[in-house]
């Protein structure tokens, strides 16, 4: 992957480097740390802290007038906190005169209250957004909300990413001759779908309802799964029990207990760890939008694919005013033209 800040195809430099600072939170400072090696440059110092009473602190270390400036930030557990201290971090650079704030959120925190499936109910994922955008950030960079339709709750750039290629990678190298893809509900079937024609394999669809939050029921499976090995592809795994449904419906329906499941966003709370020990289910993917690089130890099916590389590439493009299409996954992969002069896009 092309990851040089400098272009030397017309023996010109683009934009200088120094120009570009990245800084992270303390959510996911592995991470950071990666895309800093990656693009060869130092992360950014800043202090954070917490007084007596509670209160985010944040200070950093030099100067960023005039700068691209990017932090990366997820919304970790804890959500509230790592929220607050990503806004207190905005805040500063705003104040310090950066030239550009670029907010990259691996994981996008209230994303499934995007909604009001009950009147009286709040659609924070639209809230979250006024606020980025009210303290200062300028340009939003996340990778496989939850309902794309995010997008447009914010009126700056929104460059969404998608894990779908990295998981095609670390699956090719897989013998899948029997195996099909498998939606956990209608939500992800148009996901689902297209990776299944990337991978070249059939698909199926699970029907399900939700009585209440963090829980769900399997009423019906679409598709042949009899005999087959299930890839599930979901966006996020929180505390398990929707996946352990879907992965006792597939069994039942003659699907054999090797499931590979495949998630994005590892979210992991309670009793999560505990539940990916089915026996049925072979393999789990995940990134590392989230810090879960300690739990290979305590879910020795866990495997870790990082997304590093593809937000080195992201930060490398929109530095340097090239298009981003070809990130957005595999469908839109092609010849890329010569783009010295052209404006990074936001969505596609």
């Amino acid at each position: 992957m092309y990851l040089t800040l400098f272009d030397g195809a017309d023996g010109r430099v683009m934009r200088p480097r120094e120009n570009v600072k990245i800084f992270t939170g303390s959510s996911n400072p592995l991470l950071a740390e990666a895309v800093c090696r990656l693009l060869d440059l130092p992360l950014g110092a800043v202090t954070l802290s917490r007084f007596a009473s509670g209160e985010t602190y944040a200070h950093f270390g030099e100067s960023v007038r005039g700068a691209d400036v990017y932090v990366i930030q997820s919304f970790s557990h804890p959500v509230n906190e790592n929220f607050v201290e990503l806004l207190v971090m905005i805040d500063a650079l705003k104040r310090s005169s950066a030239g550009m704030i670029n907010v990259i959120i691996p994981y996008f925190g209230y994303a499934r209250q995007e909604k009001q499936d009950m009147p009286r109910e709040p659609i924070a994922a639209k809230m979250v957004a006024d606020v980025l955008t009210t303290v200062g950030a300028e340009r939003v960079i996340t990778m496989d909300l939850h309902s794309a339709a995010i997008q447009g709750f914010f009126n700056i750039p929104v460059d969404h990413m998608t894990a779908l290629d990295l998981f095609c990678d670390y699956l090719r190298g897989k013998d899948l001759t029997n195996a099909v893809v498998v939606s956990p509900d209608a939500g992800r079937a148009k996901t689902a779908e297209r990776f299944a024609t990337y991978l070249d394999l059939p698909f199926a669809l699970m029907n399900k309802r939700r009585p209440k939050h963090n829980e769900a029921e399997i009423t019906h499976v679409i598709g042949d799964v009899k005999g087959k090995i299930p890839i599930i592809i979901e966006d996020m795994i929180d505390t398990g029990g929707t996946i352990i449904k879907v992965v006792d419906g597939l069994v039942e329906n003659g699907a054999r207990p090797e499931v590979i499941l495949l998630a994005t966003h590892a979210v992991f709370s309670d009793p999560a760890r505990v539940r990916l020990m089915h026996p049925s289910i072979r393999e789990v993917v995940v990134t590392d939008t989230l810090p879960v690089q300690q739990l290979s130890q305590q879910i020795p099916k866990l495997r870790l694919v990082s997304t590093a590389p593809l937000f080195a590439e992201t930060i490398h493009r929109i530095h340097n005013n090239r298009s981003i299409t070809m990130l957005f996954g595999e469908s839109s992969r092609q010849p890329e033209p010569d783009t010295s002069g052209e404006d990074a896009g936001s969505c596609t």
